[in-house]
């Protein structure tokens, strides 16, 4: 046994009684109150035991169990010498139990000395306390030699049992405390993922109805401005009165999905640019159904890539390309260019910052900069 394994104490999940479980309790109890009756019909069954003997002897077993309690409590808390003391006080009694004739009593306190020692002190201090435990046992033992080195063998084979049992019951609570808190902190990372999922789902879809809304907003406002004609002001409102009710869709398809229930991607695409006669959406690899984070963010990089378009290069057609790979889908979203729109400068800025931390989040990347012809909005997510 190492030296660490010498000084070591029992850890303090062995030498508490708080989670051993109800039956054990009360078969320790049991065992408990059928030794101390056994003792004190041995003690005082004794005819030669009467008068102030009787009284004494009564007086040192409650001595005795306040002095146990206090070592129980003393060897839980790991301190040595209060333990130490405690001990010797308690050899001392059976010493004086013995010049008394409370023999029976002599034994038990020697013999439970010794079994405490090895099972609550560090080996280093719990060996000698044993050993002088045992010597007092043979001491006052009336019994032959081998007998006795019989029952010392036993008891201290029975000590370091208990001690042992301890600790592997230290070992599981401990472990059991270790995996309550890992699964805990799992449950409370998991539910922050989750809340975090939500509010990106919430942003992405307010961000991309409410920009598009105010695309259109802003359009009938520079209209009026000018002294536009009715269609054309009326034309705005009706488009910005679309993309509400497309938000609102969006708002019930992002619902739909944190519950588990979205539409094909495939679909999706298709009727995202159905309202525009100048996107195609074309669709390679073998299709197959996407974890829903990744679905969800070629998804909304899809919506904002579509938003960007519409406001930097109004007129400017558009093709969505959708790959799926061995470990990865692709999408691809480019236009042909044109000229910024005077609602080029309208919104906050934060959509391709916004695409490239949903990417990354997932694993995967985004490329967004100029192509051969317009604008290239390029996203690789591993799936």
């Amino acid at each position: 046994m190492t030296e660490n394994g010498w000084t070591r104490w029992p850890s303090r999940e062995a030498l508490s009684p708080k989670d051993v479980s109800r039956p054990r309790r009360l078969l320790a109890w049991a065992v408990r109150v059928l030794v101390l009756t056994v003792l004190m019909w041995a003690a005082f069954h004794d005819s030669r035991v009467h008068g102030w003997t009787m009284v004494a002897g009564a007086g040192g077993v409650l001595v005795a169990g306040g002095l146990a309690w206090a070592l129980f409590r003393t060897t839980l808390d790991h301190r040595l010498w209060p333990s130490l003391g405690l001990v010797v006080m308690l050899l001392g009694l059976a010493a004086g139990a013995e010049a008394a004739g409370l023999r029976s009593p002599a034994v038990v306190l020697c013999c439970g000395c010794a079994i405490t020692a090895l099972e609550r002190l560090p080996l280093t201090a719990a060996v000698p306390v044993a050993s002088v435990a045992f010597a007092v046992f043979a001491v006052v033992d009336d019994g032959n030699g081998l007998t006795s080195a019989s029952v010392i063998g036993g008891m201290a084979l029975a000590g370091y049992a208990l001690r042992l049992d301890a600790e592997a019951r230290g070992n599981a609570q401990r472990l059991l405390a270790q995996e309550r808190a890992a699964r805990a902190a799992e449950a409370e990372s998991a539910a922050l993922a989750e809340r975090a999922r939500i509010a990106r789902e919430i942003h992405d879809v307010l961000a991309h109805s409410l920009s598009a809304q105010l695309v259109h907003l802003e359009a009938a406002r520079l209209l009026i401005e000018r002294g536009a004609d009715r269609e054309q002001i009326l034309a705005r409102v009706v488009a910005a009165r679309g993309m509400a009710r497309d938000g609102l869709d969006e708002t019930r398809q992002s619902l739909s999905a944190l519950r588990g229930e979205m539409t094909p991607l495939e679909d999706f695409l298709s009727d995202l640019v159905r309202s525009s006669d100048d996107a195609e959406v074309t669709v390679e690899g073998t299709r197959r159904p996407l974890p829903a984070e990744a679905s969800q963010a070629v998804r909304r990089v899809a919506q904002e890539a579509l938003t960007n378009v519409r406001k930097h290069a109004p007129g400017a057609k558009v093709r969505v390309s959708l790959e799926y790979g061995l470990c990865e889908v692709t999408l691809d979203v480019r236009d042909t260019g044109g000229s910024p729109g005077e609602l080029a400068e309208v919104g906050g800025g934060y959509g391709l910052l916004g695409m490239r931390e949903r990417a990354e989040l997932l694993g995967g990347s985004l490329a967004a900069g100029p192509g051969e012809e317009g604008f290239v909005v390029t996203l690789k997510v591993p799936v």
